[in-house]
């Protein structure tokens, strides 16, 4: 992509309406990826209980045994060695890349899904370059985080520029692109997003208060709470933003669903499920997708 091309895309609308999309990330080539040892594991499974049905959402019918030590709940912990599965993701990712045409992927999911690593994982194994739209509109605002932008703008300020984030990326090719998880509830937003493949990242919301309540809230304006049982109240929020957002995920044109990755793997337990395997099945689905 050229630089020039990048350079020409400002967002007036944004405080600091100097900045311009810093150069898209694809930090490693092909064969540089499969040449050295990555993080393959999800988070580790060490605390095994079984989470009730939530109200409004259906029930994953699997154990959750998230858990995370010091890492944000999108990046995704994990021992590090080399597996088959690389093997298999560089194959699937070859026979898929010539069939995209250069249109970019959008990610799409509830906050803590993995919507990043997984992003960056396909990007690699595609050729494309990675971005997130919060750190985009982070980085527009001089460095402030998406937590004080809402706290100093407020969200209606955030979403209006998430949206010209979108239209702007919309006009580029060959990229894979992290979207916030509240991306989905502005119409507009869709239109921008359909000129490329919307992938929806499913996590059963047990799994995703589990993460999310082992990294801590703090940076989730959202999932701010002031007392109480930090999962408890974590949950009873994602499940209210779920309520708010579950049609808008059905606008996306793949979804990849950790329970049905987990149920194909023989696992009980969705945390056990990968990055490689997540990313796997979401180059599986684009194939079907592009084949209808």
């Amino acid at each position: 992509m050229e630089a020039k091309f990048l350079q020409s895309l400002h967002l007036t609308t944004w405080t600091g309406s100097d900045s311009v999309f810093p150069k898209p990330h694809n930090s490693m080539g092909l064969s540089t990826r499969f040449e050295r040892k990555r993080r393959v594991n999800m988070f580790k499974c060490n605390l095994v209980q079984t989470v009730k049905p939530v109200t409004g959402r259906r029930a994953s019918g699997l154990k959750v045994s998230c858990t995370s030590q010091n890492s944000p709940a999108s990046v995704l912990e994990s021992e590090t060695f080399t597996t088959e599965e690389d093997l298999v993701l560089k194959k699937k990712s070859e026979e898929i890349e010539p069939c995209l045409s250069g249109r970019c992927i959008y990610l799409v999911g509830m906050m803590g899904s993995g919507k990043t690593t997984i992003g960056q994982i396909l990007s690699e194994v595609l050729g494309y370059s990675f971005f997130d739209s919060d750190k985009l509109i982070e980085q527009s605002v001089g460095g402030t985080t998406v937590a004080d932008i809402f706290k100093l703008h407020g969200e209606a300020f955030f979403r209006h520029n998430e949206t010209e984030v979108l239209h702007k990326l919309s006009t580029m090719h060959r990229l894979v692109i992290s979207t916030g998880g509240g991306a989905v509830v502005r119409p507009i937003n869709w239109k921008y997003m359909h000129k490329g493949i919307s992938v929806f990242i499913d996590v059963p919301l047990d799994a995703l208060a589990q993460r999310l309540t082992a990294v801590g809230t703090a940076s989730r304006p959202l999932l701010h709470h002031e007392s109480g049982d930090a999962y408890t109240q974590t949950l009873k929020k994602l499940s209210k933003l779920w309520e708010v957002r579950s049609e808008a995920y059905s606008n996306a044109q793949v979804r990849v669903s950790l329970e049905r990755i987990a149920a194909k793997l023989g696992h009980g337990d969705v945390c056990c499920v990968n990055p490689t395997q997540i990313a796997i099945e979401a180059l599986i689905q684009i194939e079907d997708y592009l084949k209808k």
